[in-house]
């Protein structure tokens, strides 16, 4: 009587286990599909990318450090961190800030860098064929 008490016990729980994994499942599939198709829609491809590691848009990032958004992969940075330090150290949780929106200004400033980063970096290689290859030497003492 006991072995199959024990027996329908794990079939049962085999059963709810299983159909967990399954729509857990279903619900990541359906969700990476909607993600790849925002991206192809208009957010472009690094910014469907950016948004999934952040898990932040954009226009959410600037609504949030309250910054123009990037145009043509071209922002101020020094605005964006001059807002993002004030906001950053009036919402530190020893002075009686939250944790949380210090955490939401951080990924904002991280989401907004992630935008303009590839501009910046071609820029920065486009100036260095410019002026032709300059190795920094450090010499030893």
């Amino acid at each position: 009587m006991a072995h199959r008490l024990i027996t329908q016990v794990v079939f049962i729980g085999t059963r709810v286990v299983g159909r967990a994994f399954a729509e857990a499942y279903k619900q990541a599939a359906a969700s990476s599909q909607y993600q790849r198709a925002q991206a192809k829609a208009g957010n472009g491809g690094l910014s469907g990318r950016a948004s999934l590691s952040s898990g932040m848009t954009l226009d959410e990032a600037c609504k949030i450090l309250n910054v123009k958004p990037p145009q043509g992969g071209k922002a101020d940075m020094d605005e964006v961190m001059e807002r993002f330090k004030r906001l950053f150290d009036n919402n530190d949780p020893k002075k009686g800030g939250s944790f949380y929106l210090q955490s939401k200004i951080l990924r904002a400033r991280e989401r907004i860098e992630a935008e303009i980063k590839p501009t910046l970096e071609k820029a920065s290689q486009e100036a260095e064929v410019k002026e032709g290859w300059n190795p920094k030497i450090y010499k030893d003492r």
